[in-house]
Parts: structure tokens; C-alpha cells; sequence
């Protein structure tokens, strides 16, 4: 089901020839009527794309108009060439909306080291630009036209009661593979009608984030583009959130940036399982998340899955490694509710019935209790398939 569209966006797509299969769109815009303020939060690689360079330098900030979005070529160890094209496709998305340059932000996704073919890029922004609308299919296309790998469109969206009125959030974002903590080889765009200052925007995005896409691995691998921006433009309300309007829309854009993260690795490449892990009873969120993050990119644990094999001594080494203290003693372990290792000791379990569990279902559950401490955090990964490894490694050539 297709999530509603915050007051006063319009989206679009197009095929520019930046993909081969003409039938998939390369090039979308996301566009506010309103000025709207926009925040983003970015890949913490050091080489990173020329997008992420420029969007770095103007957000948080105010008098947004647009995202334009083009997939197939990632613009990224492009030089100074890469930056002076993702200026111009600013700037044309701009003179295509009756905006400014600066009031145009730039998304990039696909193969790294390429340049830009601008002039496919200028006839694509024409027609874009000619395909706008507040439709249903249209945020549908411009979804799509984000997509690489991804076998799926993702969007989620959030309607929120507020005493002001009542505002939409809906999101969209792509990725399916180099996908690790701290994003990677993943875009989102989240648009809403709510007011935000510049700030508060930026608060906002950066805490949804932190407990969803940077909580999500397929393999660990941090690329070059990853970006999440956050735009609001107020249509829906007249004055900034603040106070439990503000809390309340807080744990909403929380809920879909969660409900889009698990989209991405639920989508891996190759992947036939979505792996939650639940860390509790640590001492800090910082300790729960490290164990979390190594068993969630442990190679064994992944395969594990994979065979449908309830390994569990795979699962509580990784925690071991992780780097967090606690005691070994006190560990429980609990596999699709099952518990199969309980105060450092294994304990008799059906290991028949526990494999169907993994091998009937696409989601698998990994609780890890340890201790009384009161910091929990979950994780999101996949299982490693002959498959992934095929597609991965015939990626390029």
C-alpha cells in the first residue's frame, strides 16, 4: 500500500539512459512548493561521493526546494570534475522548478569512478521535471528511479495527530548490498508537512538514524554515498513542533526510519533471511550495539542461518570478540523464541524443530540477555548465500 503525500510535494521520474533497461527510471525529483528546511546525515567514509560533499556543506539549512536522485552512476572518486557536475544537476533540477542552485540537493547512487554523462542528464531533467505530480504513482516512480540492485521500491509513511493538526511523514530509500553500520550504498528521503527549524530538523534525523540505518548490515561494508536527508515545509502546520507535538512526531519518523532500514537488509542480495538481533541487560547502549554489530557481521552466524543451523555456539563467541564487557556466565540465549543457552550453559533444546523455525520463516530472531543492566539495542542483517557471493562478484564485470 502506498503511504499518503505531505501537503504541497510532487515527484517524478525518468528514464535518462544512465540504466540500460529503458524500462527502469534513472532520474528522480522530489520537489516542496513550500521553501521547505532540510537536515542530512552522511556516510562517515573518508572517500566519499561529490554529492555528499556539497549536500555537507548547505544542510541543516532552509529554503529547500528540491532532491534530485540519479542511479546507475554513483559520482563518487570523480575529482573536481564529479563536484562541478553534481553542481550543475543542482542547478538544472533548479532552472526546471524556478529555484535557485543552492535550493537543490543531490543524490547518487550506482557504479563508483564513473563520470556523470551530463548531457543524458539535461534532457532527463526536462522530463522529469514535465512528469511532476501529487500523485500516488508518482512517488511510486520516484522511488523507483532510486533503485540499483534492489529488487523492491521502499517506501513507508506515517499520518500523526498533533495538537497543531494533523502531518504526514512519508519516506522513501533504496539498498540492497554494501550495506554496513553507519550506512552504506543506501539513499533515503524522508519529506514531511510538519515545521521544523533547521536545528530541530537536524536533532530529529540524526537520533531516527542512529537506531535504524545505522543499525543494519548485509556485509559490513561502508560505501561512499550513503545519505539520508530529512525535508519539512511546514504546509501543515504554522508554528515548529516543540513539546510533545515535537515527541510525538519524534517517535514516528523513528518508527518508519526503523520500518525502511529493515527493508533494505530484508531485501540483501542473494539473502533469504532477515536476522534481528535483540542485545538486553548490558550496561550501556554502546556495549549492546557492539555485540549486536559483531554477531550481525560474523561470517559463521550468517552462513549459520543460511543452513538453517541453530549454531549457537557461533553466536555467543562473536559476542565474546566484540570488544564489550560482561560476565560469560550470566549470558541466555534465546533462537525464534526458543532458548537454547542459558547462564553461560547450553540447555536441551529440539534442535529439529528450531532448524523448521529458521528454514519455514523469513525473519529470524536472535535474544541475547545479559545481565540486569537496563541498555538494549536491536540490529538488522542477513544471512550469506552462494548467491550473494554470485551477484557481488559479477557486479561489475
Amino acid at each position: 500500500m502506498t503511504p499518503p503525500l505531505p501537503k504541497s510535494f510532487r515527484f517524478a521520474a525518468t528514464h535518462c539512459g544512465l540504466k540500460s533497461d529503458a524500462s527502469k527510471p534513472d532520474l528522480s525529483l522530489i520537489v516542496s512548493d513550500t521553501p521547505a528546511v532540510a537536515a542530512g546525515v552522511y556516510t562517515q567514509n573518508l572517500v566519499h561521493a561529490a554529492c555528499v560533499t556539497v549536500n555537507r556543506k548547505l544542510t541543516p539549512g532552509e529554503n529547500f526546494r528540491a532532491v534530485v536522485v540519479n542511479s546507475g552512476n554513483a559520482n563518487a572518486c570523480t575529482g573536481e570534475r564529479g563536484l562541478d557536475d553534481t553542481r550543475h544537476m543542482a542547478r538544472l533540477a533548479g532552472e526546471a522548478i524556478g529555484a535557485e542552485e543552492k535550493q537543490v540537493l543531490v543524490l547518487s547512487t550506482g557504479i563508483i569512478g564513473v563520470f556523470l554523462p551530463m548531457e543524458k542528464i539535461v534532457t532527463g531533467m526536462e522530463a522529469a521535471a514535465g512528469r511532476l505530480d501529487a500523485s500516488e504513482a508518482a512517488l511510486v516512480e520516484a522511488a523507483r528511479g532510486m533503485m540499483t540492485t534492489d529488487s523492491v521500491h521502499k517506501l513507508a509513511g506515517r499520518t500523526v495527530e498533533l495538537s497543531a493538526g494533523t502531518i504526514q511523514i512519508t519516506g522513501m530509500a533504496k539498498g540492497a548490498a554494501m550495506i554496513g553500520p553507519n550506512m552504506a550504498t543506501m539513499l533515503g528521503v524522508i519529506t514531511t508537512d510538519a515545521r521544523l527549524d533547521a536545528p530541530t530538523a537536524q536533532q530529529a534525523l540524526r537520533s531516527a538514524v542512529d537506531d535504524s540505518f545505522n543499525c543494519i548490515s548485509v556485509e559490513g561494508h561502508m560505501s561512499t554515498n550513503d545519505t539520508v536527508l530529512l525535508l519539512a515545509n511546514g504546509a501543515a502546520c504554522a508554528e515548529p513542533l516543540s513539546g510533545n507535538d515535537l515527541a510525538t512526531f519524534q517517535a514516528a519518523l523513528d518508527d518508519l526510519c526503523i520500518e525502511l532500514a529493515k527493508a533494505i537488509p530484508a531485501d540483501g542480495e542473494g539473502a533469504t533471511h532477515l536476522v534481528e538481533i535483540e542485545i538486553r541487560g548490558c550496561g550501556s547502549k554502546a556495549d549492546a550495539r557492539r555485540i549486536a554489530k559483531t554477531i550481525a557481521e560474523s561470517a559463521l552466524v550468517k552462513t549459520a542461518i543460511a543452513g538453517a543451523d541453530p549454531n549457537w555456539g557461533r553466536i555467543v563467541s562473536a559476542a565474546g570478540y566484540a570488544g564489550a564487557a560482561f560476565d560469560p556466565a550470566r549470558v541466555d540465549l534465546h533462537l525464534n523464541g526458543t532458548l537454547l543457552y542459558q547462564q553461560g550453559a547450553p540447555v536441551a533444546f529440539d534442535a529439529a524443530t528450531v532448524s523448521e523455525s529458521i528454514r519455514a520463516n523469513r525473519q529470524t530472531d536472535i535474544v541475547l540477555q545479559f545481565g540486569e543492566g537496563e541498555a538494549v539495542a536491536r540490529f538488522w542483517t542477513t544471512d550469506l548465500t552462494a548467491e550473494y557471493v554470485r551477484l557481488n562478484a559479477d557486479y561489475h564485470t
